[in-house]
């Protein structure tokens, strides 16, 4: 790695590990639910957020130009939901990442998919582009229509992104997910998925960590909690200070029940 790219990652990672907020969601998915009114709810987050993923167009209407928050920026798109999710294509070239003085930029591949190919050659772009100017990439692994979230796929989503040239990968916690990090050779993220219960989503954070994973993207299991800042407060309590799950669910609630962080 070049002295700017890892600079670059050392921004998002810290010590090791991350916290990232997914707020990407709406370049597919339109007005997502507790993302309609983006700007206040990522103000109050942000200071306890370690990187935040996004789109371009939200960066530039929600995000203040002097924040210090390492962006990850989304850089492939073209269907929504009424769609093919798959038939994706790089939507934002590397001069606006730079533009937007982006620490990384990411993308999916569709494993399994309708259009694997063309994710996987989008990757493969974007990492081309990112060597070239010491920007790195974050590998996003889609899980395709008829594919289980099991250790055998995404082991092989994970594996294909490291050959491809991603620096680091998110992907789904499963049952045996150390095999996935074992045949991993870059660092992996887990993503927080649909929501769930708070105690839950600590759960999959606590045995992410313990199963070999750097951290999570969690988007909906914050931005969706009845406490968002209570709940990545409690996030970064598991990732960062070596919580356990009562600890995290502890201090969640105590700020819940306090106000303390309640979004004004």
């Amino acid at each position: 790695m070049s002295w700017g790219l890892k600079n670059r990652l050392s921004r998002i990672i810290k010590n090791g590990k991350v916290v990232m907020l997914a707020v990407d969601h709406g370049y597919f998915q339109g007005p997502t639910t507790g993302l309609e009114n983006p700007k206040q709810l990522l103000r109050s987050l942000i200071p306890n957020s370690d990187a935040l993923m996004i789109t371009r167009g939200l960066l530039r209407t929600t995000i203040n130009s002097q924040s210090n928050i390492p962006i990850v920026l989304r850089v492939s798109g073209g269907t929504s939901i009424l769609k093919e999710l798959s038939n994706e294509e790089i939507t934002t070239n590397i001069e606006e990442a730079i533009r937007l003085n982006a620490s990384a930029i990411t993308s999916s591949i569709f494993v399994g998919g309708e259009y694997e190919k063309q994710s996987l050659v989008n990757l493969s772009k974007i990492v081309n582009e990112g060597e070239r100017y010491g920007i790195p990439v974050l590998a996003v692994t889609a899980v395709g229509k008829d594919m289980n979230r099991d250790a055998r796929y995404l082991g092989l989503a994970c594996r294909i992104a490291a050959e491809l040239g991603a620096h680091v990968v998110k992907t789904y916690y499963c049952e045996n997910f150390e095999q996935v990090v074992k045949g991993c050779p870059i660092p992996i993220v887990i993503a927080g998925g649909k929501k769930v219960p708070e105690r839950d989503a600590l759960q999959l954070a606590y045995n992410s960590i313990k199963s070999g994973a750097i951290g999570v993207d969690m988007g909906r299991n914050i931005f969706q909690s009845e406490n968002p800042i209570a709940m990545i407060k409690a996030v970064r309590g598991v990732i960062h200070n070596n919580f356990s799950v009562s600890q995290a669910y502890e201090l969640y609630e105590k700020l819940s029940v306090n106000k303390t962080s309640n979004i004004n």
